[in-house]
């Protein structure tokens, strides 16, 4: 059963940093992407950042380029989301998902945020709160 688990949310100033993880079992890195998105109060969901474990391509919203970082720990199965120069903006709810990068559609990091109704295993996300 794929299962992901956030972790590491809080509440920090803006200029702030927080690191946050998501613990990833039921599955193999190597050809699934790895994701983050996130949903702030009355907003959509939106893709922040993810990481193909096939080709180790990533992709960065233009939001949070420069800003945020993602990696992984494949011994853990874990990835990370650095994320530096807090915004009040970014306060919201994040999630991490997976989604397929193999056969049939070989997706690249970039390509599968376009494609949300693809992803799965949703965690049940960790709130990350940026005061002013």
């Amino acid at each position: 059963e794929v299962q992901l688990v956030e972790s590491g949310g809080g509440l920090v100033q803006a200029g702030g940093s927080l690191r946050l993880s998501c613990a990833a079992s039921g599955f193999t890195f190597d050809d699934h992407i790895i994701g983050w998105f996130r949903q702030a109060p009355g907003k959509e969901r939106e893709g922040v950042s993810s990481l193909s474990g096939r080709d180790r391509g990533t992709y960065y919203a233009d939001s949070v380029k420069g800003r945020f970082t993602i990696s992984s720990d494949n011994g853990k199965n874990t990835v990370y989301l650095q994320m530096n120069s807090l915004k009040p903006e970014d306060t919201a709810v994040y999630y991490c998902a997976t989604v397929g990068a193999g056969p049939p559609r070989y997706l690249t990091a970039a390509h599968s945020m376009s494609l949300i109704r693809l992803w799965g295993g949703w965690g049940q996300g960790t709130q990350v709160t940026v005061s002013s």
